[in-house]
């Protein structure tokens, strides 16, 4: 016979109870709830008895009165203006991401409502993979170690040739933290660097271009790292791929839908474009088959921005961002 589950002694339950509760919409890392669980207390609706037959509207009116931050990754669940009318007392929206196209920015600045993301803790892992991508496709590494494994050494001799990188033009659409990251170790390796971005940066060395079409002309690798938003979505079009040209590499480690996907496979498939390297792609998991037969695209399943030591910093500094507000005192990452 199956022995009930364990209920925690009083004393802990009536301890959990005190502590500050935040709402989120979605699990989080099993590492993440079991380090957060010890400070803070978290609503679950779909833990609620009842949220297969009750919508999450009505898991939110039972609670709306107690509900003063929500702790929301992304991007299934949006914390969009349904969502915070809703809660009538919400007060912080607290993402463990940088990007933020999951969140009505708009309506949580006309409510008052803070916005707190994960700041700068994951550029310069993104930098570096932006970089190997840049390697990977420039000099072919991932093709060749097919080439390898496939046996074809022995039966096709020599493998072709890749590129160098030293001297590359680059173009970087987003000069951010991660974009600023991006730049710092391609100009380390004698690359010449360029970058669009909503504005010129006073304090950076670099050529800036207003027009990303312009930028891809001038450019031997284009790499996205500006976040998504209503005027960023596709920001890279047709005109911009085949601006960038038949020996043009792109690299995508911000947001699938910044890219135009059906027109970048178009591009990739008829020779318009030289390679890529994709980390995000528009429909998440799913990625064109197209792609899969092509040995000058690498991919990857949007990893870019993790590793286990950025995962703790993250998770240090959402301790931190809650605990400051629960204390009144300022947030770290403001947005």
């Amino acid at each position: 016979m199956e022995e009930p589950p364990q209920q925690p002694p009083p004393d802990v339950a009536a301890a959990a109870k005190d502590l500050p509760l935040v709402l989120i919409l979605e699990p989080l890392y099993p590492s993440f709830e079991e380090a957060l669980s010890k400070r803070f207390r978290f609503l679950k609706p779909w833990e609620s008895s009842s949220s297969s037959q009750r919508p999450l509207e009505a898991f939110l009116a039972d609670h709306a009165d107690s509900i003063r931050v929500v702790l929301c990754a992304g991007p299934v669940k949006k914390i969009d203006a349904e969502v915070i009318s809703a809660l009538p007392r919400l007060q912080l929206v607290l993402t463990p991401s940088v990007g933020m196209n999951h969140i009505d920015l708009a309506e949580c600045r006309r409510k008052g409502i803070a916005v707190a993301n994960a700041g700068t803790v994951f550029s310069v892992d993104t930098a570096d993979y932006a970089v190997g991508f840049v390697l990977d496709v420039l000099r072919r590494v991932s093709a060749a170690d097919r080439f390898v494994r496939g046996g074809l050494w022995p039966v096709e001799g020599e493998y072709p040739l890749g590129s160098k990188l030293s001297g590359k033009r680059v173009g970087i659409v987003g000069l951010g933290s991660i974009g600023s990251e991006i730049a710092k170790r391609l100009d380390a390796f004698g690359c010449i660097i360029s970058y669009n971005s909503r504005t010129r940066k006073p304090s950076s060395p670099y050529s800036y271009f207003q027009n990303i079409c312009d930028l891809a002309a001038d450019s031997d690798i284009l790499i996205i790292v500006c976040p998504l938003t209503d005027e960023t979505r596709h920001i890279v079009n047709r005109d911009v791929l085949l601006a960038l040209g038949k020996k043009g590499v792109i690299i995508n480690v911000g947001r699938g839908p910044l890219i135009d996907e059906k027109e970048l496979v178009r591009c990739l498939v008829e020779g318009e474009v030289g390679g890529a390297g994709l980390d995000v792609f528009e429909n998440e998991p799913n990625v064109p088959q197209e792609l899969f037969l092509l040995d000058n695209v690498v991919l990857s399943p949007h990893k870019a921005v993790v590793t286990p030591e950025s995962v703790q910093e993250l998770l240090q500094l959402v301790i931190a961002n809650l605990e400051a507000f629960f204390s009144n005192q300022p947030l770290l990452t403001l947005v």
